[in-house]
């Protein structure tokens, strides 16, 4: 090596840079899948002929697939490598694109849309799972920015659908194309990132087991931020609109800013937590996102409202990397352990929007927000559970596949 330093876990600092930057886009290629498929979803809806409520029960269906499947990621990390599990789940992911937009009815949506969910979620915690291990052996705070990469790639497949929506192109046309360049891309970026390997020694971890009682209570902390996330997101402008008034255009663009928001601060949020710590952050931060459920609550006019939802934005941002990050260091099984806390942030992103509605129906919207402010000072009383244990790595051992020439 030539003037090349050597972490404590063995990899040149280089290495590991690269490595950080590689998993980074896998989350932004991620991302973009979502974003590509959100905005067509109107053009699905009207290929597959089915009505609004249809329609909604199938985007359970995503859900559901995640829930099941998440826990599959750990046994496949564990046979084929962390390296070789995320480029065949993210390849499934990226070629999943396709599936929904060639559905010809509600029961092939809600069959394509399964698939779609568990591809997602597999593809979600292998490179979760790997990202905390670049984590800890680069030894400094990464998460957030990898979450933020991926808003920044929801945001460019959405921009790249808007376009496609516009144009009036074939959503399959679209998807198709979509699917291919992603794909590549996935590959070529999965080519980076550290190849992990199990211990010849270690037990490989069972296919479905319920989630370790550390990422339950983690997990509760995921599930306050993720839904102050889901109601912001889909609630923000019918809020705008109907409680205070505010027009078309001006209640969209508080969703749009409160999504600009989310991604400006998770890719910010790295050097917060490395000087201030996960817990202090999250406290802070859920501060923050209360003191702005107050404001949306008692707004009088829509520029208080959108204050309001920026600080839940700002607030809640970076509640879910942190919470992966945590849940991988809380015992010997980061795969398990992070499926578990997704498998309750997917749940909770699942209900969010219902749940808001079911209870402004009984109620009003305002008294909606008024539960997602109790949910966020939530976040101050109980960051104290994503405080680290030490940054040990769980068992692994390393093998590249191709010498580092460093």
């Amino acid at each position: 090596m030539t003037g090349e330093t050597t972490s404590r876990t063995g990899f040149t600092t280089e290495r590991l840079r690269r490595a950080r930057f590689a998993v980074a886009a896998v989350f932004c290629v991620h991302g973009a899948v979502t974003g590509s498929f959100a905005t067509r979803i109107p053009w699905i809806q009207e290929h597959a002929g089915v009505g609004a409520g249809q329609l909604g029960l199938a985007l359970a269906f995503p859900a559901v697939g995640a829930s099941l499947a998440m826990p599959l990621a750990g046994a496949i990390s564990h046979r084929f490598g962390a390296r070789n599990a995320l480029r065949g789940l993210l390849a499934l992911w990226t070629a999943a694109l396709i599936l929904p937009s060639l559905a010809p009815n509600v029961y092939g949506l809600c069959a394509a849309l399964l698939v779609y969910g568990a591809t997602a979620g597999m593809s979600d915690v292998a490179m979760n799972a790997l990202g905390v291990e670049t984590e800890n052996r680069l030894g400094k705070s990464i998460m957030s920015s990898l979450h933020g990469m991926w808003s920044a790639g929801a945001l460019i497949g959405s921009a790249a659908g808007t376009v496609a929506a516009h144009l009036g192109t074939d959503a399959r046309l679209h998807h198709v194309l979509a699917a291919g360049v992603l794909t590549v891309l996935g590959l070529v970026c999965c080519q980076g990132v550290l190849d992990l390997h199990s211990a010849p020694d270690e037990e490989p971890p069972p296919r479905f087991t319920l989630p370790p009682r550390s990422a339950l209570v983690i997990g509760a902390i995921g599930f306050c931020g993720v839904f102050a996330e889901g109601a912001s997101l889909d609630w923000s402008a019918v809020y705008l609109e109907d409680e205070l008034g505010a027009s078309a255009g001006l209640a969209a663009g508080c969703t749009t800013a409160f999504a600009l928001t989310m991604t400006v601060a998770r890719l910010a949020g790295d050097r917060v937590v490395d000087r201030f710590g996960p817990v202090r952050t999250v406290r802070v931060g859920g501060a923050a996102a209360t003191l702005g459920g107050v404001l949306v609550v008692l707004a009088p006019h829509p520029a208080v409202a959108m204050a309001g939802f920026g600080l839940m934005g700002l607030g809640v941002a970076v509640v879910v990397p942190l919470a992966f990050a945590a849940a991988a260091r809380s015992g010997p099984n980061p795969s398990q352990a992070i499926a578990g806390v997704a498998t309750i942030t997917y749940t909770s992103g699942l209900i969010a929007p219902s749940a808001i509605g079911g209870i402004a129906d009984a109620t009003s919207l305002t008294f909606s927000f008024g539960l997602v402010t109790l949910l966020a000072v939530g976040l101050v009383l109980g960051a104290g559970v994503l405080r680290p244990g030490g940054r040990g790595t769980a068992k692994a051992v390393v093998a590249e596949s191709v010498p580092d020439p460093r």
